[in-house]
């Protein structure tokens, strides 16, 4: 947000929360791009409807807090947050679930604490997890791939879906949707299959998980360069990815039939997406460098250790929100000693 200036001289800022917010946004749209080539339409539409949402309600709530919006909306940063969250959603939710969840994301995780710089969580994942735990079939429902099951459907047939719940000329949403590679190879696990033998199936790709490989791919080229802008810094990114990519090598190691190696884990579901534009939240995140450091740490093995034990194929919305209340904490033990003045 820019200050009026009453005289001169004055010095041009060198960045902006509107200059940071939208270099976020430019860096999304490779990824987000494949994600639409491989899932359909459903994926655009997905962000169209979180987008035009986001922005009534931070409309909505900017006049009802008594706040100029043109100032606000221009920042970009419901556009963000609204973007990052349709990411996260299948391409075949239908319409109201994805407004609901944005809706929730932006009121009660954003402006009920005071706006953007208060909230103490992460607005998207606060949004992405009540959706998640109130519709959880839903949820966990993607089409395959275009290159696995066949054309997908086309534009009409996604709008008549995703605005009435059926299709149009006897398509059905069974004939065209699976479990996520990372929801498949869970449950597979659980029926006692053997790791080798599901790796034959379409879940495993060249060199993660099917699809989602080259996603995740472009999404890591998309952080690398925020990091080269530095819109972000290194400490989190690192530490989400190592500690996803540490304990996924050592269970792969000792037991190589059970547990599916580091190259799955991090190029499959939300891994990098997590790593470099969601976790990387400056509000929530913890703000110190080594705390930041070990805050993407505890994200990373949060998110493992639920896509291994817990009940929910990917994990990172979970691990954002519970490292989300633990940064006040990891602030305030890792905050460098001032010049000065020795230790107590």
């Amino acid at each position: 947000m820019r200050f009026p200036e009453y005289s001169a001289p004055h010095l041009a800022p060198a960045t902006s929360v509107g200059l940071v917010m939208r270099r976020v946004v430019y860096a999304v749209v490779p990824g987000a791009a494949v994600m639409a080539l491989l899932f359909g339409w459903g994926v655009l539409l997905n962000m169209l409807l979180a987008v035009t949402t986001a922005l009534i309600c931070e409309a909505l709530m900017l006049r009802l807090r008594g706040r100029p919006t043109g100032p606000y909306l221009r920042d970009c940063s419901a556009v963000l947050a609204a973007l990052l969250l349709a990411l996260a959603l299948p391409p075949l939710l239908p319409w109201w679930i994805t407004v609901l969840g944005v809706a929730f994301g932006l009121i009660f995780g954003k402006h009920l604490y005071g706006g953007l710089g208060f909230n103490p969580f992460n607005p998207a994942m606060v949004g992405y997890v009540v959706l998640l735990i109130s519709f959880p079939r839903e949820m966990t429902l993607w089409p395959a791939p275009a290159f696995i099951g066949g054309t997908g459907p086309d534009l009409w047939q996604t709008l008549v879906y995703v605005f009435s719940g059926h299709f149009p000329d006897q398509l059905q949403f069974d004939a065209i949707s699976r479990a996520t590679p990372l929801d498949e190879v869970r449950v597979r696990l659980g029926q006692d299959e053997s790791l080798q033998a599901i790796r034959g199936g379409p879940a495993f790709g060249t060199l993660g998980a099917h699809g989602w490989e080259w996603i995740n791919l472009l999404f890591l080229a998309g952080g690398l360069w925020l990091l080269r802008c530095r819109v972000i810094g290194w400490q989190i990114p690192v530490g989400v990815l190592a500690g996803i990519a540490v304990p996924a090598l050592l269970f792969s190691l000792i037991g190589p039939d059970q547990y599916p190696g580091a190259a799955f884990h991090l190029l499959a579901g939300g891994a990098m997406l997590g790593a470099f534009f969601i976790a990387t939240d400056p509000v929530s995140a913890a703000t110190t460098r080594r705390g930041r450091l070990y805050y993407g740490l505890g994200i990373g093995i949060l998110t493992w250790v639920i896509r291994t034990w817990g009940g929910y194929p990917d994990g990172i919305a979970f691990a954002v929100l519970l490292m989300n209340m633990a940064a006040p904490l990891i602030d305030q033990y890792t905050r460098p000693r001032i010049h000065g003045r020795g230790s107590a």
